[in-house]
């Protein structure tokens, strides 16, 4: 009896220690298969951030360029402004001018940021930084959208002036 335990004993443990390898090998390559997806998933998160951050730059650049179209409408209109118009276009010019410095600006540490992120090694971390990118970039596009919206109301202001004369 005790014999036939052993040897049950002795066939665990043998079998055990062949096959250990084999698991080890497998938890190994199933680690790597994971880890190669969490980094598809970042890589394919970063690139949506790039994609958001161009379409956001399309948008803004397109309402800039409307915002301008009104201003030099606004300027083409008769040469005889009522007194306090021509400063107001002035200011109204050096804030579009301001909005489109604020969004290269804008655009160049966003690329940087994202650069940072892609050569992260750490995932977690990389996670947190695309994380973090993304709060910015929601914080930042309604920033601009309250100096958009107060730009527009600037042009309206003339324009509005501008038809009363």
């Amino acid at each position: 009896m005790k014999f036939r335990r052993l040897a049950v004993l002795a066939t665990i443990i043998l079998t055990l220690s062949l096959t250990a390898p084999a698991l080890r090998a497998a938890a190994d390559q199933l680690e790597e298969i994971v880890r190669g997806q969490s980094k598809a998933r970042q890589d394919e998160k970063v690139k949506e951030l790039k994609a958001n951050e161009q379409i956001e730059i399309l948008k803004r650049d397109q309402q800039a360029s409307q915002a301008q179209q009104q201003l030099d409408q606004i300027r083409r209109q008769p040469a005889d402004p009522p007194a306090g118009q021509k400063p107001q276009a002035g200011q109204t010019q050096q804030q579009l001018d301001q909005l489109r410095n604020d969004q290269q600006l804008q655009r160049l540490q966003t690329d940087q940021q994202i650069n940072r992120i892609q050569r992260e090694t750490d995932p977690l971390r990389q996670q947190q930084q695309i994380n973090d990118l993304q709060r910015q970039q929601q914080i930042r596009t309604l920033q601009e959208q309250l100096q958009r919206n107060q730009t527009q109301q600037d042009l309206d202001r003339l324009r509005q002036q501008q038809n009363s004369r």
